[in-house]
């Protein structure tokens, strides 16, 4: 499979090129995403069979005050990018994020539960989902939560750090979701686009870590991995304000992708492990 990548550094796209280092990837020097004319004219050049867009604006606090740019980035490159795959009939992968919805309520979202993103990235996102839909071509919009790895910036990276200067940290505990390593997002998407390629269709669908936790339990589970004896205090999300609002609910209901394309929910646990090993060698 002759595979295009938008993105070189981001989490996703690094884990892509341990997967799939014969792939192209665009990094923002080839494919800058606020030039969505540029992206899609890479795509109308490229002989490839399926493409995945693993770049993104994911600066979700930055996104409240620079929505504009959020908004190119991530509703309308991914939209012009669509529309180049869909021309030539080529798979167009995205991701998407579990910010598309309000949060409320203690049950997982399905793929079709109503959208309402409570700021401007997730209103930024939902934007490149509509462009991708609306483009009629075959995709796959991948929605996943809490992303970590041993590459960027996320929060296994920083528990880590202040882990190891810190005796305690209070860390939100009423904010519940999955955690996702990205690598297994890329395996995911990989095999997705196998998939697709071959025929198979896509859609809207749900990817993110097992078991659903707090931001306090998975910040507990860090220290345990990493042998850091700082302790964990929880505390509510009131306490601790962003100027980008929360979801409190990031539970992804992820059985239809199962069935879809046969790829169970990792577990986070055992991502965890593998990144605090790469981290702490």
């Amino acid at each position: 499979m002759k595979l295009l990548v938008f993105g070189r550094t981001g989490q996703v796209a690094r884990e892509l090129q341990r997967l799939a280092p014969d792939a192209t990837y665009l990094g923002r020097d080839e494919a800058d995403l606020m030039d969505t004319a540029a992206c899609a004219a890479r795509i109308a050049a490229a002989d490839v069979d399926a493409i995945i867009n693993a770049a993104a604006w994911t600066a979700v606090d930055k996104a409240e005050t620079e929505e504009a740019a959020a908004t190119i980035v991530n509703g309308e490159a991914p939209s012009a990018m669509a529309r180049a795959a869909a021309a030539k009939g080529i798979p167009f992968l995205h991701i998407s994020t579990d910010y598309v919805f309000d949060g409320t309520g203690g049950q997982p979202f399905t793929p079709d539960h109503p959208t309402a993103p409570l700021g401007a990235y997730g209103r930024s996102k939902l934007a490149g989902e509509q462009g991708v839909r609306a483009a009629g071509g075959p995709h796959l919009i991948l929605r996943t939560s809490w992303v970590v790895s041993a590459h960027g910036a996320n929060f296994v990276k920083t528990m880590l750090r202040l882990g190891a200067e810190r005796e305690s940290l209070r860390v939100v505990a009423d904010q519940i979701g999955g955690p996702t390593p990205a690598s297994a997002i890329a395996e995911a998407l990989f095999d997705a686009a196998q998939a697709m390629v071959a025929g198979a269709p896509g859609g809207t669908h749900h990817f993110s870590g097992a078991p659903d936790t707090s931001w306090a339990d998975f910040a507990r589970r860090i220290m345990a991995d990493a042998g850091l004896p700082c302790r964990i205090e929880d505390i509510p999300t009131s306490d601790y304000p962003t100027p980008a609002k929360r979801p409190l609910n990031s539970r992804l209901d992820c059985s239809a992708f199962t069935a879809a394309f046969g790829i169970p929910r990792p577990d986070w646990r055992e991502g965890l492990k593998a990144i605090v090993k790469e981290l702490t060698p």
